[in-house]
């Protein structure tokens, strides 16, 4: 999951080398920390917060497959 999201964000922002991606497991499921470089932040979170909206949805769909929950936080 980390790696697909990872993947996602570096071909939206202008700072792929920026990207990183802290996996932090929890009881009640899998915390991906998305960092990404400051000015960056608003090209991963889009306006109104569809961009994020849309990562998180496909990191979802991705988790489902491994029977896991997943929840997605940007950092920058």
């Amino acid at each position: 999951m980390a790696e697909l999201l990872a993947y996602l964000a570096r071909l939206l922002v202008d700072a792929p080398e920026a990207v990183r991606v802290e996996e932090e497991e929890r009881p009640d499921g899998l915390v991906l920390y998305l960092h990404v470089a400051p000015e960056d932040v608003g090209k991963v979170i889009g306006r109104q917060g569809r961009i994020v909206r849309a990562l998180r949805t496909i990191v979802r769909a991705a988790a489902t497959h491994e029977g896991r929950r997943v929840l997605v936080e940007v950092v920058d």
